[in-house]
């Protein structure tokens, strides 16, 4: 079990706080337990809601089972992002637009990766493969995954 590090911290000021105030004769002990319990709990509650807010929901990315990715190839240089999710949306839900660029001049290479929902991504292949857009001919077809090409 991972236990996060602002429960760590805030159980060891609790620990360090309780036995400083009773040790002092000045503080009475009640306040150093208050204190303490104070620290636990606080620590607690974050420790519950960094759980809730790294958690497993995935209600709004996208998954492997319910998307699938694109290559989109022959792309007019001169396309965005945008552009090109403006023309798969006519077809689907658009979760994503990736343009590849090149890693010295960062000019568009001219292809890049649309993240569809499945259910939609057969009909955007049908439609947009072989199309004209920006004076170019699309290909268009499902992505291979490169996780799968690495364990051949």
């Amino acid at each position: 079990m991972r236990i996060s590090i602002s429960l760590l911290i805030t159980a060891a000021i609790a620990l360090i706080g309780a036995l400083v105030l009773n040790s002092s004769q000045t503080v009475i002990t009640s306040s150093g337990s208050a204190f303490a319990l104070g620290a636990i709990s606080v620590g607690i509650a974050l420790s519950l809601l960094s759980t809730k807010s790294t958690g497993d929901d995935t209600s709004e990315l996208p998954t492997s089972t319910n998307s699938k990715t694109i290559y989109v190839g022959n792309l007019p240089y001169r396309a965005n992002e945008n552009d090109v999710k403006e023309l798969f949306a006519k077809h689907g839900e658009v979760f994503a637009v990736r343009l590849m660029k090149d890693k010295r001049t960062g000019k568009r290479r001219g292809f890049g990766f649309v993240v569809m929902a499945a259910a939609d991504s057969p009909e955007a292949i049908e439609a947009l493969n072989n199309a004209e857009y920006g004076d170019r001919t699309l290909k268009v077809r499902e992505a291979n995954d490169p996780r799968k090409s690495e364990r051949v």
